[in-house]
């Protein structure tokens, strides 16, 4: 096969790939039923989008702590923001996924 043959196929294997993607998503929408893949997917997503802006709220209050030292705890105020934040980000996440 020559390079030009290889390049005219990548985007029919991309439109074959998308449009199989698509397909399963609509049969999924109109049975209402979501594989177990999609649960596990979800939890994931969300554990992580909760997590990681706590991760860096606490580094980067740590940071704070260090260099300009307080009697108020960046470390621990910065941790609950993060949470605050990766709270509502998983939130609207679900909401989407599931309103979809």
């Amino acid at each position: 096969m020559s390079d030009h043959q290889a390049k005219d196929s990548a985007p029919v294997e991309f439109e074959e790939t998308i449009g199989g993607k698509q397909q399963r998503k609509l049969k999924s929408r109109a049975t209402g039923r979501q594989s177990p893949w999609f649960g596990l997917g979800m939890f994931g997503l969300v554990g992580w989008s909760i997590a990681l802006p706590m991760l860096l709220g606490v580094v980067a209050g740590g940071w704070i702590d260090e260099h300009w030292p307080s009697r108020v705890s960046w470390r621990l105020t910065l941790m609950l923001a993060g949470l605050g934040l990766g709270c509502v980000n998983a939130w609207l996440w679900i909401k989407k996924e599931t309103n979809e």
